[in-house]
C-alpha cells in the first residue's frame, strides 16, 4: 500500500491535483480521504454556535480518528469513514465504508501539522497557489456550494483563514517532498507523482 499526503492551503486546488493523480489509474487501485470528513463532531452546539468555530485551526480536526483509520488500513481492514455537512457545520449520521487499496491519497489544508499523520505517508505533497487565487476560488465554492454570502466568506477570510494559514499551513511546506505548483505547469510535478505511483504498484 502506497499512502500520500496532499495539503496546501484553502482553495489551491488540491481536488483538482488529486483528480489528475487518479486520472490515470485503475477505479479499484486507490481511494481518497478527505480532512474534511474528520472535522469533530460538534451536535452538541447550536448552529450559532458551530458557525464561530476556527475550522481552520488544527484542534477543530479528529486527528486521532484520522490515525486509527489510517492504521486500519494498513492492516488491511475496512472502516467506517464520517460524512461532513459544510452547509450545517456538522457531521451528518451517515458514514462511508472505506476499503484498503493499492493505493491511498489522503488531502486536506491541515494533514502536515500533525507528526504521527506525516509518518504514515510515504509521500508528502504540498500544492502551491497564489493568496489571491485562492481567495477567489474559496469565494467562488463557498458562495455557489456551501451557501455562505461574500460578507461571511471575506470575514472568515481575514479573521481565521489568513491567519491560520501563515501560521500552520504554509510552515508545512518544510515536510514536503514534492511541491506542486497550481498552474498550467504543475503537470511535470503531477506525472513525477505518477511514476512513483508505478514503481510502487
Amino acid at each position: 500500500m502506497l499512502i500520500i499526503g496532499i495539503a496546501g492551503g484553502t482553495g489551491c486546488g488540491k481536488t483538482t491535483v488529486v483528480e489528475q493523480i487518479i486520472a490515470q489509474l485503475p477505479v479499484d487501485e486507490v481511494c481518497v480521504i478527505s480532512q474534511d470528513s474528520y472535522y469533530k463532531d460538534t451536535s452538541d452546539l447550536s448552529y450559532q454556535e458551530r458557525v464561530k468555530i476556527n475550522f481552520d485551526h488544527p484542534n477543530s480536526i479528529d486527528f486521532d480518528l484520522l490515525l486509527q483509520h489510517l492504521k486500519t488500513l494498513r492492516d488491511g481492514a475496512s472502516f467506517e469513514q464520517p460524512v461532513y455537512s459544510f452547509v450545517e457545520h456538522n457531521r451528518m449520521g451517515e458514514t462511508i465504508t472505506t476499503h484498503p487499496k493499492k493505493v491511498v491519497i489522503v488531502e486536506g489544508i491541515l494533514i502536515l501539522t500533525q507528526p504521527e499523520i506525516r509518518a504514515m505517508f510515504d509521500v508528502n505533497v504540498f500544492v502551491h497557489a497564489d493568496s489571491d487565487e485562492r481567495l477567489i476560488r474559496r469565494l467562488k465554492r463557498d458562495i455557489s456550494e456551501r451557501g455562505r454570502n461574500i460578507d461571511e466568506v471575506l470575514t472568515r477570510y481575514q479573521t481565521t483563514l489568513k491567519p491560520m494559514h501563515q501560521e500552520f499551513i504554509e510552515p508545512t511546506k518544510e515536510f514536503a517532498d514534492i511541491i506542486i505548483p497550481n498552474n498550467k505547469y504543475n503537470t511535470v510535478a503531477v506525472d513525477l507523482i505518477r511514476t512513483i505511483i508505478s514503481e510502487r504498484l
